[in-house]
């Protein structure tokens, strides 16, 4: 089976992740990302504070070893109560 991808793995990947700009958050996105990339360093996570400070965006660059493994990230990022969207 040929899988459909416009990516070419093993890749870095940025997975930008949206919420409110509360601890909750923030805890809730990095320990579901973390489950899937353990490794991951702190340099390799950017945030970006709304202009109303309602909000947060936290950009994980993660190593994406297949598409399988981005996959489930997503689905458990988007799975979170805390977290309203995933880019």
């Amino acid at each position: 089976m040929i899988e459909d991808s416009l990516l070419t793995f093993p890749c870095d990947l940025p997975v930008k992740v949206l919420g409110r700009n509360v601890t909750e958050f923030r805890n809730a996105a990095g320990e579901i990302v973390r489950t899937h990339y353990l490794d991951l360093e702190q340099e390799c996570i950017a945030e970006q504070i709304s202009s109303n400070g309602t909000f947060l965006s936290i950009t994980f660059t993660v190593r994406a070893q297949n598409r399988h493994q981005v996959d489930a990230l997503y689905r458990d990022l988007t799975a979170s109560d805390d977290i309203m969207m995933v880019l």
